[in-house]
C-alpha cells in the first residue's frame, strides 16, 4: 500500500468515477490510476469499486466504508507535512483564504493590515467566490480558511464557527422620501424599486424571507454582488438599495442616508470554517483570532480533536 494508490482512490471519488479527470488531476495516465487501484484492491482482498466493462460506476459496500480511512491517512500525511514546516519555518509559507466579496472588502482589511505587519514572510491570497463554491475550496484543500455567511453552517463535514452578526441597511439618495423616515416598514420599502444582493450573496435569502412573510412582492429590479455596485445604481436613481451595514461609510458615502432595517430584516451570523481534522500552522490561528478574537488557538484546537472522534461539535455567539 502506498500514497500513490490512496490519491488514486481518493481522485476516483471526488471526481465521480471519471479516470481520464483522475489522470488530469493527478498528473498521470488512466493505465497508471487502474493500475494503483487494482494493486490496492487485490492489496485489501476486496473490490472498492463497481465496474461496467472497463468503466468504474460507483462505490461497492467496502469502497464506500473505507473512503473514509483512505480520506483519513492522506490528511494525517498533510498533517506531518504541515507540522514539520511550522517547526522548520514558522513565520513563512501561504495562507488561502475563500470568502465572499463584503467580507474582503469590509471586514477583513483591519485582520489582513494586522496579520501582513505580524507576519511580512507569510503569502496572503483571496480567493473571492458564491457561498458552495467557497465551501469547495475548503472541503477539497484547496484554502485554508472559509468565511462567509451563507452555506458555511449547513456543510456538516466542515468545522464552522460563527464570528459574528451583522444587519442589513436601506440607503437612499439625501432627497429620497425615505430618507426622512425614522423607521421604514416593509411596505415603505416596497413602494419603490430594490437594488440588492444575488440570491445567494450576502444576507439575501432574509431579506426574501421577511418580504414573504408580509406577503409582499417586492420590486427588485437589479442584484449585485458587490455593494458598491449597488450603492452606484442607487446615486444613478434605479431604486433605493438594500446592502450589509458594514459596506456603508459615512465618510464616502455622504450623499447616501443609511436607514437601519434591523427590525425589517433578520440579523445574519459571518461564519469561518476548516477542514475537520486538519493540522493548522501557527500563524493560521493567528489569523482567526485577528479577525474573531474570542476563537482562540485553544477553542480551535479542541473542536479539531472533537472533530476528529466524528463528534458534531455547536458553537454559537
Amino acid at each position: 500500500m502506498n500514497l500513490q494508490q490512496l490519491r488514486a482512490v481518493r481522485e476516483t471519488s471526488h471526481q465521480n468515477f471519471n479516470l481520464t479527470l483522475v489522470a488530469e488531476a493527478l498528473h498521470t495516465t488512466q493505465p497508471a490510476i487502474s493500475r494503483q487501484i487494482r494493486e490496492l484492491e487485490q492489496e485489501l482482498g476486496v473490490e472498492l469499486f463497481t465496474r461496467r466493462g472497463k468503466r468504474l460506476t460507483g462505490h461497492t459496500a467496502a469502497g464506500a466504508a473505507t473512503l473514509p480511512i483512505v480520506e483519513r491517512l492522506l490528511q494525517e500525511q498533510a498533517n506531518l507535512r504541515t507540522a514539520a514546516a511550522d517547526f522548520k519555518s514558522r513565520d513563512q509559507g501561504e495562507l488561502v483564504v475563500a470568502t465572499t466579496h463584503t467580507q474582503a472588502r469590509y471586514a477583513l482589511p483591519r485582520v489582513v493590515a494586522q496579520f501582513r505587519k505580524k507576519f511580512p514572510q507569510v503569502k496572503l491570497a483571496f480567493h473571492q467566490a458564491e457561498p458552495q463554491r467557497i465551501v469547495d475550496a475548503v472541503r477539497s484543500g484547496e484554502a485554508d480558511i472559509g468565511i462567509a455567511t451563507e452555506s458555511l453552517a449547513r456543510a456538516t463535514d466542515l468545522l464552522s464557527f460563527p464570528c459574528y452578526t451583522w444587519n442589513h441597511v436601506v440607503v437612499v439618495p439625501k432627497d429620497h422620501p425615505l430618507a426622512r423616515a425614522a423607521r421604514p416598514t416593509l411596505a415603505d420599502v416596497a413602494l419603490y424599486p430594490i437594488v440588492t444582493y444575488e440570491i445567494i450573496f450576502t444576507g439575501r435569502p432574509h431579506i426574501d424571507e421577511a418580504f414573504a412573510r408580509a406577503a409582499i412582492e417586492p420590486d427588485i429590479v437589479l442584484t449585485a454582488l458587490d455593494s458598491d455596485v449597488i450603492k452606484t445604481y442607487v446615486r444613478e436613481g434605479l431604486g433605493i438599495g438594500i446592502i450589509a451595514a458594514m459596506a456603508f461609510d459615512a465618510r464616502s458615502d455622504a450623499d447616501l442616508v443609511a436607514l437601519d432595517a434591523a427590525h425589517l430584516f433578520a440579523s445574519n451570523v459571518t461564519r469561518l470554517a476548516i477542514r475537520r481534522g486538519v493540522e493548522l500552522r501557527s500563524y493560521v490561528y493567528d489569523f482567526i483570532e485577528l479577525f474573531a478574537p474570542t476563537l482562540t488557538r485553544a477553542t480551535i484546537a479542541q473542536a479539531l480533536r472533537v472533530g476528529a472522534t466524528g463528534e458534531q461539535a455547536a458553537y454559537s455567539i
